[in-house]
C-alpha cells in the first residue's frame, strides 16, 4: 500500500493460528504491527512473520503486568497512536479511511472508543453483548490499562475486562469490530470459566469498587456501576443465564421458521413448474 495509516497495532496472542490470518489481514494498512506472543506452538509466529508483523515474546509473572499493559510500557513504537486488536477480532473493509481521518483530525482528542459485535458460532449476539464500547485507539503515552486487583485471577496472561484509563478528551468511531469470541460451545464454556475466575476475584477487591468514575465514558462507567450493584441481587447467575438462553432459543426458533418458510416456497415453485409442464404437454397433445 502506498499510504499507510500512522498507527502501531498491538495483537496479543497465544496459539491463535486459526484466527491470526483474518485478524492481521484486516489491518494490513497499518504502518506497524506488533504480535505479542506467549510461546505459541501452533504456527502463530510463522503466520505473523509471513504477514510482516513484528513478533515479541511475553513472559508472564503470574500477576502483573499483563500482556497489553506490558506492550504499552516496553514496545518501541514508531507512531504516536496505537490500536489494540485481539486475534479473534476483525475490522471491516474500509476501516482504514476512518482511522486515518480520526488520527489526522484528532486535535485535542487523545483516544477513540470503538464498539464491538460479539459472534456466537458465526451469528451476531445483538441482544446479549451489545453495545460493547472499548477504548482501543489512543495516544500510547497517555493511556494504560487499569489495575483492578493485586491477586492472581487465574484468567490467563491477557487483560480480560479491564479498560484503558487515559488523560484527555475522547471520542467515538463509527466503524465496529466483529468479535468472533465464541466459535463453538466448547470455547464459550472455556472462556466464561476464565471470565468468572477473573470476575470473582476482582469483585472481592476494594480496588475495583474504587475505580468507578475514572473511566472516560459515561456509558461504560454506568454499566460497571450496574454490574457492581447486580452482585447483590438474588439469583443473579440464574437470571443472566435465563436471559441469554431465551435469546438463543428465540434466535434458533426464528432461524428454523425462516428455513421452513423457504422450504415451503421452494416446494410451491416446484409444484407450479410441474403443473406448468403438465399443462404444456396437454396443449401439445391437443
Amino acid at each position: 500500500m502506498s499510504a499507510r495509516v500512522p498507527v502501531s497495532v498491538i495483537v496479543p496472542v497465544k496459539n491463535e493460528g486459526a484466527n491470526l490470518p483474518r485478524c492481521l489481514d484486516c489491518v494490513k494498512w497499518a504502518d506497524e504491527i506488533f504480535v505479542i506472543d506467549s510461546q505459541s506452538t501452533d504456527g502463530s509466529i510463522e503466520i505473523a512473520q509471513e504477514r510482516g508483523a513484528k513478533v515479541v515474546q511475553f513472559e508472564f509473572n503470574g500477576t502483573w503486568p499483563k500482556k497489553k499493559n506490558w506492550a504499552l510500557e516496553h514496545l518501541p513504537f514508531r507512531n504516536e497512536w496505537v490500536f489494540i486488536l485481539d486475534a479473534d477480532e476483525v475490522l471491516p473493509p474500509g476501516a482504514e479511511i476512518e482511522f486515518g481521518k480520526a488520527i489526522a483530525e484528532a486535535g485535542d482528542v487523545v483516544g477513540y472508543w470503538i464498539n464491538r459485535r460479539f459472534m456466537f458460532m458465526g451469528r451476531w449476539l445483538q441482544h446479549a453483548y451489545y453495545p460493547n464500547w472499548n477504548l482501543r485507539l489512543f495516544r500510547h503515552t497517555l493511556g494504560s490499562y487499569e489495575k483492578l486487583t493485586d491477586v492472581p485471577t487465574d484468567s490467563g496472561d491477557n487483560e480480560v475486562h479491564e479498560h484503558v484509563l487515559i488523560n484527555g478528551r475522547t471520542a467515538k468511531l463509527q466503524v465496529e469490530i466483529d468479535h468472533y469470541a465464541f466459535p463453538s460451545v466448547d470455547v464459550f464454556v472455556e472462556k466464561h470459566n476464565r471470565y468468572s475466575n477473573w470476575e470473582a476475584r476482582v469483585a472481592t477487591d476494594a480496588r475495583f469498587r474504587a475505580r468507578s468514575g475514572q473511566i472516560s465514558s459515561a456509558t461504560v462507567d454506568r454499566r460497571r456501576r450496574l454490574k457492581n450493584a447486580s452482585q447483590r441481587l438474588p439469583f443473579r447467575p440464574f437470571l443472566r443465564f435465563l436471559y441469554v438462553y431465551i435469546y438463543e432459543f428465540l434466535s434458533v426458533a426464528k432461524t428454523r421458521e425462516l428455513q421452513k418458510q423457504k422450504e415451503t416456497s421452494i416446494r410451491c415453485l416446484r409444484r407450479q413448474k410441474k403443473l406448468g409442464h403438465r399443462a404444456q404437454n396437454d396443449a401439445d397433445l391437443e
